[in-house]
């Protein structure tokens, strides 16, 4: 089934000539790119990063340095989701506003480098989540070949390993900004705080991980099965303290386990909430 969803994908590319991709450097978007450079060749795609205080310096490093081992041409375009106050409140919908906002802006540069088409990563199992950031890639025209093509995130990951990409088993990343409890205030300062906290977390081996910020609340999540290893690492490694340092007056680790999207487990008590009906 993946052979044949992948040989979808690359006629489905070859139909554009040439094309940017949004290129976050996640397994879907490196996998998309690497499809892209053999159904147009290097010269005929190009890479567009958004940089922005949601995403993580660590993983803005990995991306550019994975561009240029896939030899393709990446240009980091610069955006300040926070400088628009629909995202920086917070609500349910912010990743509508702030995905329209940082795809524009690759959607301008694309066409200013001149490339007449943008594609997105999305997987056909996206739309299985809540995802108000699909409504933007539709309204503005973005092109998402995987989901288009049928490929789920397991063959994904299965045809980026066939394909030799170190990305195939890269664990699942969400923009800073998930970290935050809906209608609690983004900021420079507390999403600069998670982002420390996970990179010391990653530092100690935790690979699959969230750092919740609940105000002055840490709530750790890593898989269930690390949890003894999470609480080991508060007892001899500091975890505890250095949190404390970055800011948080009390740290905690979840006892569900990581799972993706925990801040949107309060949406579903209120499924007749016009706001999320709109856009879903």
């Amino acid at each position: 089934m993946s052979a044949l969803a992948y040989d979808r994908l690359l006629s489905r590319l070859k139909a554009l000539t040439r094309a940017a991709v949004a290129f976050s450097g996640g397994t879907d978007s490196t996998f998309l790119l690497l499809a892209a450079k053999e159904a147009l060749g290097a010269e005929n795609v190009l890479a567009l990063t958004a940089d922005s205080v949601f995403f993580p310096r660590e993983e803005a490093k990995a991306a550019c340095a994975l561009a240029g081992r896939l030899g393709i041409r990446q240009v980091v375009v610069p955006v300040d989701p926070l400088s628009d106050p629909l995202i920086r409140q917070n609500s349910p919908d912010r990743c509508y506003h702030c995905k329209k906002r940082l795809l524009s802006a690759l959607k301008e540069r694309a066409q200013a480098e001149g490339f007449s088409c943008l594609l997105d990563g999305s997987n056909a199992d996206d739309a299985g989540d809540y995802r108000p950031g699909a409504k933007a890639v539709r309204e503005l025209h973005i092109l998402s070949p995987l989901q288009e093509a049928g490929l789920n995130k397991a063959e994904i990951r299965a045809l980026s390993k066939e394909h030799g990409l170190a990305t195939w088993e890269k664990p699942a990343s969400a923009c800073l900004a998930s970290r935050i409890p809906y209608h609690e205030t983004l900021t420079v300062e507390v999403l600069s705080r998670v982002e420390q906290a996970e990179a010391f977390l990653r530092s100690l081996g935790f690979s699959q991980l969230r750092v919740r910020a609940h105000q002055n609340l840490a709530r750790i999540e890593v898989p269930f099965d690390e949890l003894p290893r999470l609480t080991k690492a508060c007892r001899i490694n500091g975890v505890v303290a250095t949190l404390r340092s970055l800011g948080f007056t009390y740290i905690t680790a979840d006892l569900s386990g990581y799972r993706m999207g925990s801040m949107n487990e309060i949406l579903s008590e209120n499924q007749d909430n016009p706001t999320l009906e709109n856009i879903r």
